[in-house]
């Protein structure tokens, strides 16, 4: 069965500046749409300014793995909408964060800091993204570096968890660093963070890029987990006591009504 990829990008650039528009005449979500389908993915599109932003709960019950854009609407994304993407992550779906999506809601959330915080400059610097973990699926098929010539520079201090697996750090023109490619797991969900594309830029429609994104929705795609049991079960063997004296008592942790 082909992943199910919701494609979740603001389009308000693209609508507003005519420079981004030629970029990428079907909005940055339609250029990702396009070559995760050539990639034999099952692909939608949702926006900001679509009734509840595209990502109803049918929607996301069907979507295996969501990639998220945005930028200058941050504050725009409803909190419910927010809480209903955390939790499908949690029971399991995937989620690509890419580039400035590092100040959104719902990686703040994921994150549980405040991920806006870092160093930032639009002078179209030269950045290379090495590969700091090769045996990573993420980077299946690349070479050791992804050379891209111009874009947005972003630089430490970014302020995140420490990362589950680091796959990416990036150097840029004027000397800073960053880690720019984050995998974080929360509850059932793989959550993966990809710091190039800058809207300026045709940053998506470089060939390594898309790779990197294609493999990182294999990565994040829903896994079968094991039956998990919480809460108070039986003992699996008899349980014997080796403390004379001492038993159970099963409602020593209940909640009291003072």
């Amino acid at each position: 069965m082909a992943i199910r990829v919701t494609v979740w990008n603001e389009y308000l650039h693209e609508v507003q500046f005519p420079e981004i528009a030629e970029v990428y005449p079907k909005g940055i979500h339609g250029c990702i749409a396009d070559f995760l389908k050539e990639a034999g993915m099952e692909v939608k599109t949702a926006t900001l300014k679509e009734p509840e932003h595209g990502l109803t709960q049918e929607v996301l019950d069907n979507t295996d793995v969501l990639i998220w854009w945005g930028h200058m609407a941050h504050d725009q994304v409803q909190d419910e909408i927010v809480d209903r993407v955390h939790q499908r992550i949690q029971d399991g779906m995937g989620l690509i964060v890419l580039h400035s999506g590092h100040a959104s809601k719902i990686f703040r959330k994921v994150c549980g800091t405040n991920s806006g915080y870092l160093k930032w400059r639009e002078d179209g610097e030269k950045e290379i993204l090495w590969v700091i973990d090769p045996s990573h699926p993420i980077v299946e098929g690349l070479d050791e570096k992804i050379i891209i010539p111009h874009e947005e520079m972003y630089g430490e201090r970014f302020n995140i968890p420490q990362p589950d697996e680091l796959v990416f750090i990036s150097w840029f023109e004027g000397g800073e660093v960053f880690r720019s490619g984050c995998c974080y797991h929360r509850g059932k969900g793989k959550v993966f963070y990809f710091r190039p594309g800058h809207e300026v830029f045709p940053i998506y429609h470089q060939p390594e890029i898309q790779k990197v994104i294609t493999n990182a929705v294999k990565w994040a795609a829903p896994i079968n987990f094991p039956n998990v049991t919480y809460g108070n079960p039986p003992p699996i063997m008899e349980v014997k006591s080796h403390v004379e004296g001492i038993t159970g008592n099963p409602g020593l942790h209940e909640p009291k009504t003072v």
